[in-house]
């Protein structure tokens, strides 16, 4: 992780009315003929068509709060701003966020009310707005931060990810993102096609990974320690080597940084359809961290390691 601390301004304060223009005009025609994630459905949701995922024309937000539990530089001591988005490309069997992400629960919004509930989030002095699972929300989210930053917002912004996302929305937001933090879910296709429904997810997230750390590069913190800008990857461990950490530690390291810091993450339990699948309806073990921890060391990547939350005995 890098030790840099200076002030850094967000990326979207600094751009020129010709890139938002610019930007705007991307934002629609994405909108018009959906290809914000990588399912491709092609739909023109400016007309009231609904992609796959069920989105529309208008966002739609499950939960808008201060968060105290992302990783401590994210969270500090005032709270991440986070916005759960409706909806998810994916359809992961264990998503702890399913009422949301699967069911559809939640509540639509204009472009306008959703550039004030950021700014409700940096007047509560949240420290960033925290994004997640935002890609299929990625066009309306471009014309609302043009509208909060009018209206005075000035905090980073921060894209909470899957990382199933498709090029064309990554691409969009250069210099409106600050900071990525990203899963790195599977490394292997059948295991993301099984549990996750998407078996083209390793090549993806690899891919879109790399371009988030093109746009971002390292962490970068401010004067208070917090992230100020870069990259943060989160792996999600599983139980019976599900995940693949060990060949995702490796591409990690090989391709984009052994600087970019990974938050490995232990608090996996089996939730929604889990059940369904005994391999997964457990906790993972504390030798399975133990032994996820010994392939990050001989990755190289231990300099950035956040350590996420308690496992389970053996």
């Amino acid at each position: 992780m890098s030790d840099m601390k200076r002030a850094v301004s967000p990326g979207y304060l600094g751009l020129s009315d010709s890139e938002w223009k610019g930007k705007f005009e991307a934002a629609h025609i994405l909108l018009s003929d959906c290809r914000c994630c990588p399912r491709r459905c092609r739909v023109n949701r400016t007309e009231g068509q609904k992609g796959i995922c069920g989105a529309g024309a208008d966002i739609v937000v499950a939960a808008a709060d201060a968060h105290f539990g992302e990783e401590p530089p994210i969270s500090g001591s005032r709270g991440s701003g986070t916005i759960f988005f409706t909806y998810c490309p994916m359809g992961c069997v264990y998503c702890q966020n399913y009422p949301f992400s699967q069911l559809g629960q939640g509540r639509a919004r204009s472009i306008k009310d959703f550039a004030s509930i950021m700014l409700s989030l940096q007047e509560k002095g949240c420290h960033n707005i925290n994004l997640v699972t935002p890609t299929h929300f990625v066009p309306q989210i471009i014309f609302s931060v043009k509208d909060a930053m009018d209206m005075g917002l000035k905090i980073p912004i921060l894209y909470n990810t899957s990382s199933f996302d498709s090029m064309e929305a990554i691409s969009l937001m250069e210099h409106i993102v600050d900071i990525y933090l990203a899963d790195m879910r599977y490394s292997d296709p059948d295991q993301s096609a099984r549990y996750s429904g998407q078996r083209d997810y390793p090549q993806v997230c690899r891919t879109a990974v790399k371009e988030m750390f093109r746009q971002v590069g390292a962490l970068e913190m401010d004067e208070d320690g917090m992230a100020s800008r870069g990259l943060i990857i989160r792996h999600l461990i599983l139980p019976e080597g599900i995940a693949g950490s060990r060949e995702i530690f490796q591409f990690v390291a090989r391709e984009i940084s052994k600087r970019v810091p990974i938050s490995l993450m232990s608090q996996y339990y089996p939730a929604y359809q889990a059940s369904d699948y005994p391999e997964l309806n457990r906790p993972i073990l504390s030798q399975e961290y133990d032994e996820a921890l010994s392939w990050l060391e001989e990755s190289g990547l231990m300099e950035g390691w956040i350590q996420e939350g308690p496992v389970s005995p053996e």
